[in-house]
């Protein structure tokens, strides 16, 4: 069997359709090159922007962690601040005290040797008086006795001015201000008298205050517990309870 021979036309053909089909292989290939260069484009604009992100997510994460710790150091340094202040304050209130104490000792130990020579200058102002005042009530006093202290046990008493005769003692208490409590100690004082002074036990004994500064209701107080009342009146000591006025004896 013979073959027949390709004519010139069939190899036209033939060329013509390999070209086609060649050119139609490249311009796939470019097609997918082109899809492929754009992907790969796609591809690197979606890592530069994720890296972007990335880079933007670990500096705002940076600055946050910054900022709280700025702001950690920043209340540490308040309360650090706030302990030390708190500290100057109750270290300058404490000084503040303990001086204010000293001072308020200081100014209480200052009252108080002012109303011990009070005291003492109302003793002296009574003392020369005494028997003259008692005498005109009355009763025929003729001894004055000052600063009059005795102890017996773990008992003791002391008694500013003691006014006796052979029958009678009248204990007087003497302060700068007479005050209630002031009459109720010595009320105390005359209810052990005999008992801390037996060499008076058998005397009749009565009380008396005094005070520079004698308010009316202590010496109202004073009377209705039955002792006498000694105040100034004019340029004199005068007794200043009524004739009616009848002493407690002890």
């Amino acid at each position: 069997m013979s073959l027949s021979q390709p004519t010139l036309e069939d190899i036209w053909k033939l060329f013509q359709e390999t070209d086609r089909l060649i050119k139609a292989s490249s311009l796939e290939s470019e097609k997918r090159f082109e899809e492929t260069e754009r992907f790969i484009e796609e591809a690197e604009r979606r890592r530069e922007e994720s890296e972007l992100a990335m880079r933007k997510f670990h500096e705002e994460s940076e600055r946050r962690r910054e900022e709280s710790e700025r702001r950690r150091e920043e209340s540490d340094r308040r309360r650090e601040e706030s302990e030390r202040r708190r500290e100057e304050g109750e270290l300058a209130l404490r000084k503040l005290r303990e001086e204010t104490e000293r001072e308020i000792q200081k100014a209480n130990a200052s009252i108080a040797r002012l109303g011990s020579k009070l005291g003492d200058y109302v003793e002296e102002m009574v003392r020369p008086a005494a028997v003259r005042l008692f005498r005109e009530r009355g009763i025929d006093v003729h001894e004055v006795h000052q600063n009059v202290t005795s102890k017996r046990g773990n008992d003791g008493i002391e008694v500013d001015l003691l006014v006796v005769n052979d029958s009678d003692v009248i204990a007087i208490e003497c302060k700068s201000t007479l005050g209630i409590d002031d009459v109720k100690e010595h009320l105390e004082r005359l209810a052990k008298l005999k008992r801390l002074l037996p060499s008076y036990a058998g005397k009749r004994v009565m009380g008396a205050v005094t005070g520079m500064v004698l308010p009316d209701n202590v010496a109202q107080f004073a009377y209705r517990q039955g002792l006498f009342v000694i105040a100034q009146t004019g340029e004199n000591l005068a007794v200043r309870n009524d004739h009616n006025f009848k002493p407690t004896v002890w």
